[in-house]
């Protein structure tokens, strides 16, 4: 497990670069362009329930190719697995960030603004919905490459709910790493590690990694 996670963190490090890259020209432009907190509060609200439904769907979708669970502890581990790292990865991890550069109380809110709480109409029937997918359409090869894309989104506009003008040199070149760190790990966790967690009776499947890349159980089967 410990080599399996090893190999997907660094797997994601170029893909989860060239995200906080362009991230930190969108941090830049809305800044220095004078954009609204509530253009922020906007995109974070439609990135953010996208990106808890794409790992609602790869999160059941790995749990269910690896393991013989009954239907509703696919949905229930897609559900968790989806709504609390992803809150931790938009939310939590951003608004640390933020706290530390003295950003928190310039935004709107003057809290982290969690999604499932505040949006819960839209988040959690979104979470339910994915993992319902998940159990039913077990692949995950575009919904994972889609969640690391849209938590970057998601992560990002939680950040510059917070900008305020006139941003020193010093939060400008420190949000990008935040922004690293709050889309890298949580994302192999919440897809990868969390709902292998809960496998004991595992069912014939690819590994992690095959899963990723789109193989099913099926193939698998055929070729052992």
């Amino acid at each position: 497990m410990l080599k399996q996670i090893s190999h997907e963190l660094k797997h994601h490090v170029p893909f989860t670069f060239g995200g906080t890259v362009v991230g930190a020209g969108v941090i830049a432009m809305l800044t220095y362009s004078g954009a609204s907190h509530e253009l922020s509060h906007t995109l974070f609200a439609i990135f953010h329930p996208a990106h808890v439904l794409l790992s609602a769907i790869v999160t059941a979708a790995i749990f269910r190719l690896h393991a013989r669970g009954r239907w509703w502890t696919t949905i229930l581990i897609g559900y968790v697995g989806s709504v609390g790292i992803g809150t931790l990865s938009d939310s939590v991890i951003p608004f640390f960030g933020e706290r530390l550069l003295g950003m928190a109380g310039q935004d709107i809110h003057g809290e982290a603004y969690i999604g499932f709480i505040k949006l819960w109409w839209l988040v959690n029937p979104l979470a339910v919905l994915g993992a319902v997918i998940g159990l039913l359409w077990p692949r995950t090869r575009f919904p994972h490459g889609g969640h690391v894309l849209l938590s970057t989104a998601a992560s990002l506009f939680h950040m510059t709910m917070a900008v305020g003008r006139g941003m020193s040199l010093w939060a400008i070149l420190l949000l990008p790493v935040f922004l690293f760190l709050a889309v890298w790990v949580p994302c192999c966790t919440s897809d990868i590690v969390f709902p292998l967690l809960f496998v004991r009776e595992r069912a014939a499947s690819p590994s992690p990694a095959q899963a990723i890349a789109g193989r099913d159980c099926k193939k698998e089967r055929q070729e052992v």
